[in-house]
């Protein structure tokens, strides 16, 4: 009899590795064990649970046989049995709806669940997940069948860790390559829309997930912003903030998190949202810019999902990339907007120029002309292209401007302000313009620039000449009524005298000549009347270079 239960055994096991190494996949080696098993163990169930490292606790791999609420509870086993698995040994246990010390009793009946062998999956003396048996009959389970069942799991193990070995071997290469591809797409443009939306659209379909998010934090609020989804709802992209969750927290301190089960982790906020979005597993990832986080990278799968530490380190490789790609788009960003800023300030500064009337250009230190009013561009009748980086020399050439007397020229040897007036002749007759130079410093007070305005005062001139005439006539007038005032008194007393001669005369010839003084001096008179009461006089040519004046 013993034989026979060896020999059954020995098929058993050549089946089963049979089986587990006809496929690589690791999933596809959990199906086939649950899937294969019940029949060949005369067994009504299996199912395998991993090790998940990052919580310590076993998550679902795959079952066989058992309902989904069976399988969604929230405890596997007591304590005491979860504690000796783990530490190696296998658990055998019989009546089990009969004596459950745990809350999942009504749960396990309504299962018909009877007895229950659990096994741990070794591989290289290390536990990596439990394979459960479980009957809906009471079956004792014999030391030989405890054994052959230790055996069967250690070579679960094996086919397990092989085939995550060659699936992570295939997944790393596909990731290398995806890592070039997303690398080169978000390192091909600064814009930094396009760059998060690149980042979780392939990121998603990279892992095979439902959906990626990108959330930045605000640095004027420290805030976690939603940024760029793929792959979700508008109801769940708007669900409201995240940062109570304890996967934020721990993502946000620099950590990746990877959650199996959404519903049943008390780091999720498991809600309405999330499930009518038939999320199961989520995997969070820092993004990290020169050690700094800046924000999270969420990869959420519609599908109960164990990631791997080839796709965790793909996610952290990825979200490093990212992390710099958003940083450049963002430097980019305030670059563009920092030149807009200045390009409009320009702008600004221009029309202020242009609004000037006087001539004002800008000179540097090798007097090469950097700026240039529209005024001055009107005055020299050339464009502003012509003229910029012209040596500031050349403008001059023909203009009644000596070079000893320049004060740009002056600004330069001195670093003082300075200024010159000079005239020029042109058609409609002598134009005088005012040149006043200014230098701009550097720090250690060299000059770098010299800003320097031109102002046409020929209408200055003018005015002023016209004042002086004014004072000269002024002169004129005053000294008018004074020489008219004195002359008064000598020739009322000639004029009194040759009137009595008038009388006193007989002689008609001597008469006449009386009468003649008399009227030239009654003209004279005239003449002082005018100069005494004078406002102004007019001047015109006469004969030659004379001129008379016609007084007013």
């Amino acid at each position: 009899m013993e034989q026979i239960n060896e020999l059954k055994y020995l098929k058993v096991f050549q089946k089963v590795t049979k089986l587990i190494s006809m496929v690589l996949d690791h999933q596809q080696v959990m199906d086939t064990i649950v899937r294969e098993l019940p029949g060949l163990l005369d067994i009504d169930a299996a199912t395998i649970r991993l090790l998940d490292p990052s919580t310590q606790t076993f998550v679902m791999g795959a079952a066989h046989g058992l309902s989904m609420e069976y399988l969604s509870r929230d405890l596997i086993d007591t304590k005491e049995t979860i504690a000796m698995i783990t530490s190696g040994y296998p658990v055998a246990k019989t009546n089990v709806d009969q004596n459950v010390p745990f809350k999942d009793q009504d749960l396990i009946h309504q299962e018909g669940i009877k007895s229950v062998l659990t096994l741990p999956i070794l591989f290289q003396d290390s536990v990596i997940g439990i394979l459960r048996l479980l009957t809906r009959r009471n079956r004792v389970f014999t030391s030989e069948e405890i054994s052959f069942s230790m055996a069967l799991a250690e070579q679960v193990g094996i086919a397990l860790s092989h085939g995550r070995m060659f699936t992570e071997m295939e997944t790393q290469i596909t990731f290398m390559k995806d890592v070039q591809d997303i690398s080169s797409l978000v390192s091909s443009t600064l814009d930094l829309d396009s760059v998060l939306h690149t980042i979780v659209e392939r990121l998603s379909r990279s892992m095979g997930c439902k959906a990626c998010t990108i959330r930045l934090l605000r640095p004027e609020t420290n805030q976690l912003e939603l940024v760029a989804a793929h792959g979700i709802s508008e109801a769940y992209s708007q669900r409201g903030e995240i940062v109570g969750e304890r996967n934020i927290a721990t993502a946000l301190s620099g950590e990746p998190v990877s959650i199996y089960d959404v519903s049943h982790d008390a780091r999720v906020l498991y809600d309405d949202n999330m499930k009518k979005e038939g999320i199961k597993s989520l995997l969070a990832i820092p993004l990290k810019v020169k050690g700094e986080v800046i924000g999270i990278l969420r990869i959420l799968s519609d599908v109960h999902h164990c990631f791997t530490s080839s796709e965790i380190n793909f996610a952290v490789t990825i979200a490093e990339i990212g992390g710099t790609a958003i940083q450049n788009a963002r430097n980019y960003l305030k670059i563009t907007l920092l030149f807009n800023q200045v390009e409009e300030s320009e702008r600004f500064v221009a029309n202020i120029l242009n609004c000037i009337r006087p001539q004002l250009l800008v000179v540097d230190k090798d007097r090469h002309l950097v700026l240039a009013n529209r005024e001055f561009l009107t005055v020299v009748g050339k464009e502003e292209n012509e003229v910029l980086g012209a040596d500031y020399g050349s403008l001059w050439v023909g203009q009644q401007c000596p070079v000893g007397n320049c004060p740009v020229e002056q600004v330069l040897a001195t670093g003082q302000a300075a200024s010159f007036e000079h005239q020029v002749i042109r058609e409609d007759g002598p134009h005088w313009f005012e040149r006043t130079a200014s230098p701009m410093l550097t720090q250690d007070g060299a000059v770098e620039y010299v800003i320097e305005v031109i102002s046409d005062i020929t209408a200055k001139r003018q005015l002023e000449q016209e004042q002086l005439e004014r004072v000269k006539l002024q002169g004129v007038v005053e000294l008018a009524g004074t020489v008219a005032h004195e002359i008064n008194s000598p020739l009322f007393a000639a004029l009194g005298t040759a009137q009595m001669l008038e009388d006193e005369m007989e002689s008609k010839e001597l008469i006449e000549d009386v009468q003649t003084i008399i009227r030239n001096l009654k003209s004279i008179g005239e003449l002082t009347r005018k100069m005494t009461t004078m406002t102004g006089f007019e001047s015109r040519d006469y004969v030659g270079d004379t001129k008379i004046v016609t007084l007013r």
